[in-house]
């Protein structure tokens, strides 16, 4: 559980949305407020705090919230949720926080690498509590129910019973909380949304993409809870934070001669939670995954250089280019050559213009 601070200081929010919330914020921190084709940011150096708060609106119903902040004071926001009560996914990339209902006396950490998805009953308030002098990277999809029913044609019926009834649950008649295990496969996901360089109407349509994955990935993990389909592990977070960053570095250099007991020996984990972990975080044993990035390696060199295919092969850690051909084939259901081939027709060929 989350130590509730005596001395912190208290932000209320009565706004009716994300950007009336954030400039609630402003009014106490501080730090000011920029727009770019829908898209602002609150920026702030002072006594207060250092960093960002983002935030972006869709008329679906669904509003995206990012923080990327220390706070140098400790902060409580008070939300008013009979003015705005949105469906909140949150996750924490960096860092940790508080949160609590008003009826609740415990306040509960969401931690870093945790998913957690709250909604506040009609009339209460939500607490959030957040500590000072810690790098905070907080992303929140918020989901206001009845105008993201009627905007979209989306088939809620398909959620699990607990998740469709609070989508449905128009009227916020109940709270609703989840907080989740370890989720490093969303800490990719948000990452990469932090990281997309394209400015404009293409950054915009981008990132509203990935909130569509990333809101996703937090129903299915829901939902594989509900199911009892959580897939037990002994590894702890440390652990799994050094596999992801194992699984980074064969991707910066898939080139390398690796194998299994030199990567225990790197990392000081056993073989088995190697194998453990890069199941439970991609789906794949480390070999299989070696081999994957590998050949989304060579996928890139055939459609981006000038390398023929024995070059490509030795260039990513293969020595046998017939092995090469079989796999890439079985993958992508092309040979490599002829994707190859396909890549280089001029444009009026592909697409079909004579």
């Amino acid at each position: 559980m989350y130590a509730e601070p005596t001395t912190a200081i208290e932000i209320n929010i009565t706004a009716k949305d994300t950007e009336g919330t954030v400039r609630q914020i402003q009014e106490v921190i501080g730090g000011r407020i920029e727009e770019r084709w829908g898209e602002y940011e609150l920026t702030v150096n002072n006594l207060n705090a250092h960093g960002s708060i983002r935030f972006i609106t869709f008329d679906w119903g669904v509003n995206l919230l990012e923080y990327d902040i220390v706070f140098h004071k400790e902060f409580v926001l008070k939300m008013d949720a009979s003015e705005y009560n949105p469906i909140h996914f949150a996750y924490c990339l960096t860092g940790h926080c508080g949160h609590r209902f008003g009826f609740q006396n415990e306040v509960h950490t969401l931690e870093q690498f945790q998913s957690v998805i709250i909604t506040s009953r009609d009339g209460g308030y939500n607490y959030g509590y957040f500590p000072k002098e810690e790098k905070l990277e907080i992303n929140v999809i918020q989901i206001a129910r009845k105008k993201y029913l009627k905007k979209r044609l989306n088939n809620v019926s398909q959620l699990n019973e607990r998740l469709y009834k609070v989508f449905m649950d128009e009227d916020h008649e109940k709270a609703f909380a989840y907080f989740g295990t370890f989720n490093l496969k969303l800490a990719d996901q948000i990452s990469a949304l932090r990281k997309i360089k394209q400015k404009g109407m293409i950054r915009i349509l981008q990132i509203e993409g990935m909130i569509y994955q990333i809101l996703s990935m937090h129903i299915q993990q829901h939902d594989r809870a509900m199911k009892e389909k959580v897939l037990p592990t002994t590894l702890l977070k440390r652990e799994l934070k050094l596999i992801r960053g194992l699984a980074k570095k064969i991707i910066k250099d898939v080139a390398k001669d690796y194998s299994l007991e030199q990567l225990s020996e790197e990392t000081g984990l056993p073989q088995a939670k190697l194998q453990e972990g890069f199941k439970l975080l991609y789906a794949r044993t480390v070999t299989e995954y070696i081999r994957h990035v590998r050949l989304e390696a060579a996928r890139d060199l055939i459609r981006t250089t000038d390398m023929n295919i024995s070059e490509i092969v030795y260039s990513i850690g293969f020595s046998s280019r017939s092995y090469f051909s079989k796999i890439f084939k079985e993958k992508y259901d092309i040979s490599p050559n002829n994707f190859k081939n396909r890549t280089e027709l001029p444009v009026d060929e592909v697409v079909g213009v004579s």
